[in-house]
């Protein structure tokens, strides 16, 4: 997330701290160019720490591509959407208009996330990866022609790439998503994975080298030692079972189900490690506690002040290492990720000031723990959805002035855990949108017969006409979705 002008900001400076006026704004990551070579899996190589990739979209009439784009990958969603008008935050858009492989499928679809919407018109067209697989594939595609707080100043992308499952789908599941699309016409596994560098660099989107992301399988040569398998509990986002936080080598002690309220998910598409409000609020009590620091305002640990330090000195060395645990494929066993500081007390470049400044890297939310780039990248993460599972392993890129910043471990045992973390709750999507619609039209059903009793008895004139009640004056046209 990049940081614009306005807020406050906390200097740290001989064991001081000085407010200075300045105020943060959070975006989206920013991501530039990147390179593609061929494996025996497609691998695409990130160009920049904010994770993004080249995909060429639409043919013209002499087979020329007509737009190359920097596509947002995001493991959170399930759309493959491009920009298709001009915005002033973004450089290159595509002309649907100008492919003579572009198909419009006649209706919109709007997506919105937890920072940010947009609405597209949808269609099929034909795309390639650049010195990727020798082929061109036909997918759905949403151009977006409106947007509210997507496309934002100094992003470096120009569309989003969903790798979620097709549950999630806008607006329907019926909508294949792009890499089932790719999984039947290319012949690859149903298999991809990622490995997202980015740790101690700024987040304003410098970096050379951003990671790499695999799909149809594995890249022996992207991470160190085991891979670590945790089952996914529910196929729409990649849910998982997360067992308990540790913060300075100490447990939370909080109820299993607390960390998974109302689910637990990886999505590179968020930036931060976030946590349900209550685990939250331990965590920051928890590195206050150990951070040596205790003069931070509420302001820091909420992402609307920074903390900088002399130009000379670490802030690192002050905060504790956090293990997150998580259920193995065995279900009496589990294993851990841990990250050091320098991947959740993150540089921030401000124009103009001497100090280095840092933000906190985790923020509270509402209805999901999400581990986001924040932890995303201290490892390779695999995304096996052919065995229903995600993996994690150790990667070389998760290191900052030589000291690895991450660490994978294991097994451990679970019986100091619940037997299921995972809170029983109601239906999901999209069979909530059923559950919504049959009890709208029990409503509306219940409404008309209100309005019929309290009408004057029209027997003794003549019989109703059984055409007169008309389900267009009704609620059922009103569905809510």
């Amino acid at each position: 997330m990049g940081v614009g002008v306005g807020g406050s900001l906390v200097c740290v400076e001989s064991g001081e701290l000085i407010h200075v006026d300045l105020q943060t704004k959070q975006s989206k990551p920013a991501a530039s160019r990147l390179s593609v070579s061929r494996v025996s899996a497609l691998l695409v190589l990130f160009g920049s720490a904010r994770h993004a990739w080249p995909l060429d979209v639409g043919r013209g009439d002499r087979g020329l591509t007509i737009a190359a784009l920097q596509i947002l990958v995001d493991t959170g969603s399930s759309n493959f959407a491009v920009a298709g008008a001009p915005n002033p935050y973004i450089e290159t858009y595509f002309h649907s208009d100008r492919s003579s492989t572009y198909r419009p499928k006649g209706f919109d679809v709007t997506v919105k996330y937890t920072q940010g919407s947009w609405t597209g018109s949808v269609g099929e067209d034909v795309v390639s990866i650049p010195r990727g697989l020798n082929s061109s594939f036909l997918v759905n595609i949403a151009t977006i022609f409106e947007s509210e707080n997507f496309f934002l100043p100094g992003i470096k992308w120009n569309g989003i790439l969903g790798l979620a499952y097709r549950t999630l789908a806008k607006p329907s599941s019926s909508l294949e998503t792009f890499f089932d699309s790719l999984v039947a016409q290319a012949g690859i596994p149903d298999v991809f994975s990622m490995q997202m560098c980015g740790a101690g660099q700024p987040v304003d989107g410098s970096g050379t080298n951003g990671g790499s992301l695999v799909l149809g399988g594995v890249e022996p040569s992207l991470y160190r030692g085991d891979i670590w398998y945790t089952p996914v509990t529910e196929e729409w986002y990649y849910q998982i079972e997360v067992l308990k936080l540790e913060v300075g080598g100490r447990s939370l002690s909080l109820d299993c189900r607390e960390y998974n309220t109302d689910k637990a998910i990886v999505d590179s598409g968020t930036t931060l490690l976030r946590l349900p409000q209550r685990v939250f609020d331990a965590v920051v009590e928890a590195v206050a506690h150990t951070s040596l620091i205790p003069e931070f305002s509420d302001g820091f640990w909420l992402g609307a002040q920074l903390a900088c330090w002399g130009s000379s000195e670490s802030p690192w060395g002050y905060f504790p290492q956090i293990s997150i645990y998580l259920r193995a494929e065995s279900a009496n066993s589990s294993f851990r990720l841990t990250i050091l500081p320098q991947l959740y007390i993150q540089p921030v470049t401000v124009v103009g000031l001497s100090y280095r400044c840092f933000r906190f890297g985790i923020s509270p939310s509402a209805n999901a723990l999400v581990i986001g780039a924040t932890v995303m990248e201290g490892f390779y993460v695999v995304f096996d959805r052919a065995r229903k599972r995600v993996g994690f392993a150790a990667s070389p890129c998760a290191e900052v002035a030589g000291t690895l910043v991450s660490d994978i471990s294991g097994p451990f045992s679970t019986e100091d855990v619940a037997g299921s973390c995972v809170p029983a709750l109601g239906p999901r999507e999209p069979l909530l949108w059923v559950v919504s619609y049959a009890l709208l039209t029990v409503c509306g059903l219940v409404l008309l017969t209100l309005v019929a009793l309290l009408l004057p008895c029209p027997c003794r004139q003549r019989p109703r006409d059984p055409e007169a009640v008309n389900d267009e004056s009704s609620l059922v046209r009103h569905r809510w979705k």
